[in-house]
Order: C-alpha cells, then structure tokens, then sequence
C-alpha cells in the first residue's frame, strides 16, 4: 500500500462529483465569465482534497500525506498535485491570499483525524474551516468589502450543516463519521448508534429536528447578505443560493433523512434559481427607481 502510495496523486482518486452535484450554484452562469475560472480552481482544489478525506480506503497516514501534497503545491514547494499548481497560478494572477484555501485543507486534516463533535460551538468551529473560506473566496474574487464576511458566514456554516444532516447516516455507515453534536443527542436520550438505523426513532427525529432550526436561525442571520454584496450578477448567485438552502432546510424539518429523500431535485434547484434570478432583478430595477425618485428635484 506505502509503495502505491507514492505512485499516486490526489486527482486520481477523484470520486467523480463535480460542481454541478452540489446543492448551490457553483461559478453558474449568474457570475461573470472573468470570475468563474478562479472560483472553480479553488472548487476543484477543494473537490480533490475532500475526495482524500472521505477516501473508504486510504489509512489516514496516506490521507494526510496526501493533503500535504496539495498543501505544497499550493505554497510552490511542489508540483506534484495539477490543482494545487492551477489554483497557485490563479492566486498569484488575481493577487489573493491562499489562506481560505490553506483553512479549508485544515477541515480536511480534521475529517481525517476527528470523527465526533461534542457541541455545537464545536461543530460551528469546525465549519469556520469547511464552511467559511468558500464564501470568503468568493467574495474576494469579486472585491468585495471584508464587512460582508459574518452574514457570508452565517449562509456557508447553514450549508455545510444543512449537509451534514442530509447526509448523518451515509457519513456514519461509510465513514463513521458524525458532526451532529454529542450533546444534543444526548439531550435527545439517543446516541449516535441510531443513525445505522433505516428509520429515525422518535428522539433522533427530535434532534435533528432541533439541529435544522439552529441551521434555519443561521440562515435567518445571513439572508441580507445579497443585499449588502455591490456586484449584481453574484448579489442574484447568493440569493439563489439562499433559497435552496432554505428549501432544503424545509426539507430537514419535515422529513427524515434515513428513510425519506431530504434532496432536491434538479427541476426544483432549477426553479429556485429561475426565481431568485427575476426576483433579484425586480429588486435591483425598483432600487434605480427609487434612486431616480429620490434624486429628482422636489
């Protein structure tokens, strides 16, 4: 295994998912073409590691050996791993930090080692990783004010946790992994045994009913961010992105993840998206309206 280990690099051992799999518009045609290459090098960057991490048959010291490939392309100690060499290009072209690339590989060490959260704050910290430096690179790419960066962090930790609860009992069967906080199901009275099952007892029903509402309240905190973002096309992106998150979490509410489906589909995200689009730019015409209004002498 060592000795294959060294003949491999992390792009193949890519699972195949690529940026039309997820639940949100990844560089969709909403953003401008010159903002869509670089947002997806840091999604393939991403992509490739989180395919290391969640690897069922790498032993961890080849995953971790692994990210520090990527680590090394990305800072041009290597040129071992193409994604970590395209997304250190697309960096030094655009002048941007690698530091939201460096955080997320941090996660991703973390998947590797860690498989149980005790608390929510735990979980939340875990998601300033996973979670944050995406929106963050994001919005640096279309040289957005830092200010926008606590609602943007409040959207990307309800994604990511809206995940984790969709996905509770595939993580814990294929990876044994779980990021539903310890605390909660044991406030609930069940354990993290009760995701092998094919139906949710009443008490996991509860904490996940619990976990979807603290992720909707997260939702609630960063629902103004298309407002506060200056660029139009990614205002309308981010709002889309918004009401999936919502949909989805509507979903998470009513449902249970082990035995009913808590995914939309594509005609649904497509719908979605349709309507944050006209409604995005309903809003943006009444806001020139109303700016040519104000602006009219009295």
């Amino acid at each position: 295994m060592e000795a294959q280990a060294e003949r491999v690099n992390a792009g193949q051992l890519r699972s195949g998912k690529g940026h039309r799999d997820e639940n949100f518009p990844v560089a969709s045609l909403l953003v401008a073409a010159k903002h869509r290459a670089p947002i997806l090098a840091f999604y393939r960057f991403a992509r490739v590691a989180d395919d290391v991490a969640d690897h069922p048959d790498l032993p961890p010291p080849q995953k971790l050996s692994l990210l520090d490939s990527l680590e090394a392309s990305l800072l041009g100690a290597s040129r071992s791993e193409p994604e970590g060499v395209a997304l250190r290009s697309v960096l030094a072209e655009r002048k941007l930090t690698s530091q939201h690339a460096l955080d997320l590989l941090k996660a991703f060490r973390l998947d590797v080692m860690k498989s149980r959260y005790k608390s929510w704050d735990e979980l939340i910290e875990y998601c300033r990783y996973s979670a944050m430096p995406v929106g963050r690179f994001v919005l640096d790419v279309h040289g957005e004010s830092h200010a926008t960066w606590p609602a943007s962090d409040a959207i990307c930790a309800a994604l990511q946790i809206n995940n984790h609860l969709q996905d509770c009992g595939r993580d814990y069967r294929n990876l044994d992994r779980v990021y539903l906080p310890l605390d909660v199901l044991a406030a609930s009275g069940t354990t993290v045994e009760a995701l092998n099952e094919t139906k949710s007892s009443p008490a996991l029903r509860s904490a996940l009913a619990g976990l979807a509402r603290r992720t909707r309240d997260l939702l609630d905190r960063g629902k103004d961010l298309p407002a506060q973002v200056s660029n139009a096309r990614l205002s309308v992106e981010i709002s889309a992105t918004i009401d999936l998150a919502y949909a989805i979490n509507d979903l998470l509410l009513a449902r249970d993840p082990l035995s009913e489906s808590v995914h939309l589909g594509k005609p649904q995200m497509l719908g979605i998206t349709v309507g944050a689009l006209a409604n995005g730019v309903w809003a943006r015409l009444a806001g020139r309206m109303r700016r040519g209004e104000e602006a009219r002498p009295k």
